[in-house]
């Protein structure tokens, strides 16, 4: 990925697509650059954490801004960590909560859509072709609930997609070295994926790990896309740059994503 400093907000954007004047504009944002105090310090946009309500509204701002885009035009969603898929047709949005969901999609150069996360995993999707874009929001649950291959088939059943088309980015999250899980999760993943090699690792101590940059790639592959880019950042083990729910105890913010077409 490459990094991006400014003035204010820091954050990266996926090989494949930046520089290219055709792609997505997008942006997967760190912690720095904002104007939040501790333990949110400083670009936290999650407004359900306890964080001031007027840092959040700045942070959104700048946030925009850094990317030239209208804060006017954020559509987002209630995450939900489930596999439900929204539609955006109409633009803008007014920065308003769309529903219940960890999927968006549009073919509207209008829309801008946007998550918050602190250790799930942000995938981000695009198809050249017919001009469409998706993000969802892939925690344990939303990956063996199938997140990503839900934006996918949404992608196509609305847009007419081909997934061999779509392009995707899989953003940092927790990695594979730090999220310990229990029993519970190992038997969800091996029902989702019908085994759990390459997605499961044991360590000598008895952890159990689970690697959710994996999982996806895997869900994402079985949906027919092919083309996936995948961040390698541990927000566990940066949060000098991410925010982290596991490593900081839940006592922390959100980091922002977003993706419009160009235009937006």
């Amino acid at each position: 990925m490459r990094r991006i400093v400014t003035d204010g907000p820091v954050y990266y954007q996926f090989e494949q697509w930046a520089g290219d004047e055709y792609a997505p504009v997008h942006g997967i944002f760190t912690r720095l650059g904002g104007v939040s105090v501790a333990p949110w310090a400083s670009l936290n946009v999650g407004s359900t954490v306890g964080d001031d309500p007027q840092a959040v509204a700045r942070n959104k701002a700048l946030m925009a801004a850094a990317l030239g885009l209208d804060e006017r035009r954020f559509c987002t969603v209630w995450q939900v960590h489930g596999r439900e898929v929204i539609a955006v047709e109409d633009s803008p949005c007014g920065g308003g909560i769309l529903g219940k969901a960890d999927g968006l999609i549009t073919n509207r150069p209008g829309a801008v859509l946007t998550m918050r996360f602190a250790d799930c995993v942000p995938i981000l999707l695009y198809d050249p072709t017919k001009r469409v874009i998706g993000l969802a929001h892939a925690g344990w649950r939303g990956t063996v609930a199938g997140v990503a291959q839900s934006v996918v088939e949404a992608m196509i059943e609305r847009y007419g997609c081909q997934p061999e088309d779509i392009q995707a980015g899989i953003g940092p999250s927790i990695g594979p070295e730090q999220y310990r899980v229990g029993e519970d999760v190992v038997n969800a993943v091996c029902q989702a994926f019908g085994e759990s090699d390459g997605l499961i690792r044991r360590s000598e101590d008895g952890g159990v790990y689970l690697d959710l940059w994996a999982a996806n790639r895997r869900a994402l592959h079985a949906a027919g896309v092919r083309q996936v880019e995948v961040a390698g950042l541990c927000t566990a083990t940066r949060t000098h740059e991410f925010y982290s729910h596991r490593a900081e105890q839940g006592r922390t913010g959100r980091f922002g994503v977003v993706i419009a077409l160009p235009g937006a």
